[in-house]
């Protein structure tokens, strides 16, 4: 029985995902968009970073969207620094902003965020739950978690060993439902081993770090006794992890990862590219979305405590070329 509702569970999730239902689709607009506006308004708009392709769009996407609007943006940036990025809440205060957007970060945004409450001043976050936020904007992370296992499960015929680099799992809610998501998929794989320790990526410099981590994974694992490399949660690491293959000979071994920002889709569109499975984001519609739910909530609408953005799984080559476009990025030949 457990079997049969977890099969249930991701079917039902793929074939809305294929009908274009709302599993996996952000919340449609409603008759009165048109007329939602931000002006006069001043909307704090906080980022952690902006080193990172997702953290940059996001950011840039609800600047835009608050500039359409007609709203005035008061953009801080933590620089990948997560105490800077609780700190910079304390300026928004100050500045008395009429409503803070606030992109990602963990645990110490907490007391900030209750302290621009306690003033009046509504939250909304993107990618961080909290108790404090009137929304959360994010994609929709379960699927992306179910749906990369199912396609790495494809990928190895349903057996082999697979390494995982896992370093966030513990200290971010996404990465842990991602990654968890992940892990539960391949409880109904028995064929398929999650060889021990797990490997944890650094944040900065993560594609060098995981590819000198994955070249000493590889002295351990001779050729035949790995097939799969992971990464739990986004997929920079994933770039070092390639490296690392290509230099080796050791192209057999298939990765997959989660974000699918234009640099990993590159790789994937390779000709036999080890990379065959991401899931795509939007974080420039997400950043959107967030700032859209500002209007919304000033206009007096009612907004679910979650909405979730469109994610696009991605699997092999020539659809990494169609996403690539889709999504805006140009062209691949």
């Amino acid at each position: 029985m457990v079997l049969n509702i977890r099969q249930a569970l991701v079917t039902s999730a793929v074939l809305a995902a294929a009908l274009g239902l709302v599993a996996t689709t952000s919340i449609s607009p409603s008759w009165s968009d048109e007329a939602l506006s931000l002006k006069g308004k001043r909307i704090g708009v906080a980022v952690v970073g902006t080193q990172h392709f997702w953290d940059r769009e996001a950011f840039n996407g609800a600047l835009d969207q608050v500039k359409a609007l007609g709203g005035e943006p008061v953009p801080v940036d933590g620089g990948r620094d997560n105490q800077v990025h609780a700190d910079n809440h304390d300026i928004l205060l100050a500045n008395k902003v009429d409503a803070v957007i606030s992109i990602l970060g963990d645990a110490a945004v907490e007391p900030k965020f209750k302290a621009l409450k306690d003033a009046g001043i509504p939250v909304f976050t993107v990618d961080h739950l909290s108790p404090y936020s009137i929304n959360n904007t994010t994609s929709d992370n379960y699927y992306m978690g179910t749906t990369i296992g199912r396609y790495m499960a494809d990928a190895l015929g349903g057996k082999g060993k697979v390494a995982v680099f896992n370093a966030f799992e513990g200290a971010l809610r996404i990465c842990a439902i991602r990654t968890q998501m992940w892990k539960y998929v391949l409880q109904d794989y028995p064929g398929i081993k999650i060889v021990q320790p797990e490997l944890a990526e650094a944040f900065a410099n993560a594609p060098e770090d995981a590819r000198k981590k994955t070249l000493d994974l590889l002295t351990q694992y001779p050729k035949g006794t790995l097939d799969a490399i992971h990464v739990g949660c986004w997929d920079q690491p994933a770039i070092g992890v390639v490296q690392a293959l290509q230099e080796t000979g050791r192209t057999e071994i298939k990765v997959t990862a989660l974000d699918a920002g234009p640099d990993t889709l590159e790789i994937m569109a390779e000709k036999d590219s080890p990379f065959v499975a991401n899931v795509a984001q939007q974080p420039r519609k997400i950043g959107a979305t967030s700032a859209m739910n500002v209007a919304r909530y000033f206009a007096g609408q009612k907004l679910m405590p979650q909405t979730f953005v469109d994610v696009v799984p991605v699997k092999g080559p020539e659809e990494a070329k169609k996403v690539y476009e889709q999504l805006g990025y140009g062209k691949l030949h």
